[in-house]
């Protein structure tokens, strides 16, 4: 099928591809899940090596709380400013900059002291951030039929990703002596993942510039369906960064070992991987997303209640349960592609939902430890995210339904 050429009729609306898009096939699937791979190692392999990092460095605790903030602050601004550079250079140009990007702040940041460091860190993120938000438009303008799939794929591929950036990265740094090679050898994927996405996206180009002057006149922050999608987005976000920030201290102070709390918490990444490549494709079938959405929402509510309430009886279920609850991050991506008719708007939506999504986030892991502090436990940050649960599910109900931006 030709660039522009009109799709066949998808759940009664009539789709139009996105001058420039990447043809389907096999190498674009497989560009797509090397690019996933990449997306997590460069910020969950920082947590096990941090204090080696603070020690060798000589860096403060206020250096580490930036290093670890910066990620999401980087997602929200760079986020925003994705569809702009896919309007200008094309969307696979504009991932391949990412990817350059992204390899090249993993080697740059390794290189010398504590302010290389966070710029290196700023740089990577930065194309994190934006193949966060374009990876979606490829998924729908590429693969229109098979959007619940992809994106199962390309979100499973991400969360094990991050899984193999916490297990692998101390093991590197065992094996090549020390933190820089740990952290500056996931520079090695991103550059194989740039490689596979040059072959997959050649033969395309940027789109026909009268395009992109008229896409770049329609803005979507005026559209309520638009602000629905972002804030469900926002709120597992927000939901999702408290609980890595702090689940594995509320187990350890429930009397979880810290071996033992850290297994449990990797164990609630890992399930999201087997949920995303089922539900996903089984959500994206139907012609609403609610009902997948409450279900989640609702194992997620059990898990964090259990942590609330009785945190010792079975930290082993919690986990689980809140690992099924966070695996609603797969069905938030899904409703990015489905309630917009093209690429362009994907990309809008994509932008609109993460940039504004991960910047909400980013007060996640914040206000859960103040609310503690000022309580003097957990009981009141865990009923702050019991809350936030059933405003979620609310908003993902509404943004599930059959209606486009």
């Amino acid at each position: 099928m030709r660039v522009g050429q009109r799709e066949p009729e998808l759940d009664g609306v009539v789709a139009t591809r996105t001058p420039g898009v990447i043809a389907a096939g096999t190498l674009l699937a497989v560009a797509v899940v090397l690019t996933a791979l990449n997306l997590r190692p460069a910020i969950t392999g920082v947590g096990p090596m941090l204090a080696e990092m603070r020690a060798d460095l000589g860096a403060s605790v206020l250096w580490a709380g930036a290093l670890t903030t910066l990620p999401t602050l980087c997602f929200a601004g760079a986020g925003l400013a994705a569809p702009l550079l896919a309007r200008r250079a094309g969307i696979g140009a504009a991932i391949a900059i990412a990817l350059a990007a992204l390899a090249a702040g993993l080697a740059l940041r390794v290189l010398d002291g504590p302010a290389v460091v966070l710029g290196g860190t700023l740089v990577a993120t930065a194309g994190i951030a934006l193949i966060n938000v374009l990876v979606p438009v490829v998924i729908k303008d590429s693969f229109p039929a098979r959007i619940g799939v992809l994106t199962g794929v390309y979100t499973a591929a991400l969360q094990g990703g991050g899984a193999l950036g916490s297990a692998v990265t101390p093991r590197l740094g065992d094996a090549f002596g020390g933190w820089r090679p740990a952290l500056g050898g996931w520079a090695v994927l991103a550059v194989v993942a740039l490689l596979a996405w040059i072959l997959a996206a050649r033969g395309t180009g940027r789109a026909p510039r009268h395009d992109a002057a008229a896409e770049a006149g329609r803005s979507l922050l005026r559209n309520r369906l638009a602000w629905v999608v972002t804030v469900f987005f926002g709120l597992q976000a927000f939901y999702a960064y408290a609980a890595m920030g702090w689940f594995p201290q509320v187990l350890m102070d429930a009397g979880v070992s810290r071996g033992d709390a850290g297994l449990l918490f990797g164990l609630v990444s890992l399930i999201a991987v087997p949920i995303s490549l089922v539900v996903a494709p089984m959500a994206a079938r139907q012609r609403g997303q609610g009902p997948w959405i409450v279900v989640l929402g609702g194992f997620g509510f059990a898990g964090t209640a259990g942590l609330m309430l009785a945190p010792a009886w079975s930290p082993l279920l919690w986990s689980i349960l809140v690992g099924l609850g966070m695996s609603v991050f797969s069905l938030a991506l899904t409703v990015i592609a489905l309630r917009a008719r093209t690429g362009a708007d994907t990309a809008r939506l994509s932008g609109m939902a993460q940039g504004f999504g991960y910047l909400f986030a980013a007060l996640g892991p914040f206000l859960f430890g103040l609310l503690h502090d000022v309580a003097g436990g957990w009981t009141v940050p865990l009923a702050m995210l019991l809350g936030l649960l059933l405003v979620q599910v609310v908003f993902g109900v509404l943004a599930g339904r059959h209606r486009f931006v």
